[in-house]
């Protein structure tokens, strides 16, 4: 039983240590990001997947929506929702500015405004999470 414990712990927080943090303006944890994609509130329970071909899923494994290799955020049925250009800038289907990524990944809305944080992961990532396919 000891044993079964500890590998349990041990695989906990091996998740927990590749995981990355979505944070509010206020620093405050929204969720978590896996290596994997799978994207988690901040009480561990899944919210979503994020898949290594772009395909983006809700927690049922129901496809919600797709990021292209070029930037371009589609929804299920493949209407652009925005893009991600490679400076980080996030803009909505008709091109305008509604946010940026930072290299820091400091997530701003389209006045600059600090909305949260999403240090190490990836910009298209961070852009779903909070500009796109928000989880209620």
């Amino acid at each position: 039983m000891k044993k079964i414990l500890f590998i349990c712990s041990v695989l906990f927080s091996l998740s927990v240590a590749n995981a990355q943090t979505l944070e509010s303006g206020s620093h405050n944890t929204k969720g978590y990001i896996i290596s994997d994609g799978t994207i988690e509130n901040s009480s561990h329970s899944t919210m979503g997947y994020i898949k290594s071909d772009g395909t983006v899923e809700n927690s049922n494994h129901s496809t919600i929506g797709y990021i292209k290799s070029d930037g371009t955020i589609e929804n299920r049925s493949h209407s652009t929702v925005g893009y991600v250009k490679k400076d980080g800038t996030v803009e909505n289907s008709s091109h305008s500015t509604i946010g940026y990524i930072k290299d820091d990944g400091t997530v701003e809305n389209s006045s600059h405004s600090t909305i949260g944080y999403a240090k190490g992961i990836r910009k298209e990532w961070a852009a779903v999470v909070y500009f796109f396919f928000k989880q209620n």
